[in-house]
């Protein structure tokens, strides 16, 4: 699996409150863009939408303030990764949803850090949801990816 070298770097801090607030300006500037649900274009999916309200939803539902700003971090090389990544991810059906299926991405920092993206696309209807990002260690993504 190979991973997307992505410019933007992620988001330096370590309060919630920081990392927060400089994530919710781009999400901010995304949803200026449009008069109806927030979103951006896939490379990938042939320049499909790619809906980014469930990210935030899901983001919330984390206990572990830790762990919430730890994939808060991701979100702008996220962003990136989505809209010009034509690396194609790898895809299964959502086990505990026949209804659904997961796509994830990896990406590459300039710094050599990895990530990863997962994408929830809904198969009745086709549409797509951002759903997390987080960090990898090279290690996890060589075993589990063969890179």
């Amino acid at each position: 699996m190979q991973a997307y070298p992505v410019k933007v770097k992620p988001i330096v801090g370590t309060s919630f409150r920081e990392v927060h607030k400089k994530a919710l300006r781009l999400y901010q500037e995304i949803k200026k863009q449009t008069k109806r649900t927030p979103h951006i274009r896939s490379a990938y999916f042939k320049n499909e939408k790619i809906f980014l309200t469930l990210f935030w939803s899901h983001l919330y539902e984390k206990k572990n303030f830790a762990d919430l700003v730890r994939r808060l971090k991701w979100y702008p090389c996220a962003i990136e990764l989505v809209k010009k990544s034509k690396i194609q991810p790898i895809s299964k059906d959502n086990p505990n949803k026949r209804s659904e299926k997961q796509h994830r991405f990896f990406g590459k920092t300039s710094s050599g850090d990895y990530f990863c993206v997962q994408i929830k696309e809904e198969k009745k209807t086709g549409r797509k949801w951002l759903m997390s990002s987080f960090p990898i260690d090279k290690k996890r993504l060589s075993a589990s990816c063969g890179l």
